[in-house]
């Protein structure tokens, strides 16, 4: 089950070498042979079957590593999540279109639209009431790909209730450095008032 076994042939047959190599011999010697010959193959495969045995310990070590540091990857996402939970009411993330890919949270109920309404698609009903300054501004900020923090827009109610909210968002990009799209957070503001 080892990978490196140091198995030396010595024979006087020349067909058997080759034999020998293919079921496995790490090297071989003819006889007659050379005792100083015979203790230096002898010292250079123990020093391979060292390095090879080094190596599975390496391997070893750098499996448990990553296993380890996945566990604290995933830990923290946890923790992330968690506090992510705790410091908004919903968490979301658009795609370079501005379509929303992800969403979180009760941000459906509250906003009282349909995502994809929320998001600008065209659409008469689900827009109606909100302030456009806001939504202006809020959409010069992600066409010139800009991070907002604590932005709030505001809607008024067919029943003429007005409701506030407050939106945290950061451009998302590559590793090539093209825009791939936003991420962020939002909290109504009339249930923390």
């Amino acid at each position: 089950t080892e990978t490196y076994i140091p198995v030396l042939v010595i024979t006087a047959e020349p067909g058997h070498k080759l034999r020998a190599l293919q079921a496995g011999a790490k090297d071989f010697v003819s006889k007659p042979f050379d005792l100083v010959e015979v203790k230096t193959r002898i010292h250079n495969m123990l020093e391979v079957r060292l390095l090879y045995n080094k190596l599975e310990g390496y391997s070893k070590v750098l499996e448990a590593t990553v296993q380890e540091r996945t566990a604290e990857l995933r830990e923290s996402e946890a923790r992330y999540r968690s506090l992510a939970e705790l410091a908004s009411d919903w968490y979301w993330e658009q795609d370079e279109c501005g379509s929303f890919t992800k969403v979180s949270g009760p941000v459906l109920e509250m906003l009282g639209i349909r995502v994809d309404a929320f998001a600008g698609a065209a659409s008469s009903d689900p827009m109606t009431g909100w302030n456009q300054e806001e939504r202006e501004l809020l959409h010069a900020k992600i066409a010139a790909r800009q991070p907002f923090l604590d932005f709030v827009f505001s809607r008024v109610n067919a029943d003429g209730s007005q409701q506030r909210f407050q939106v945290s968002g950061e451009p998302m990009f590559d590793q090539a450095c093209r825009f791939i799209g936003y991420r962020g957070i939002g909290v109504e503001l009339a249930a923390r008032d």
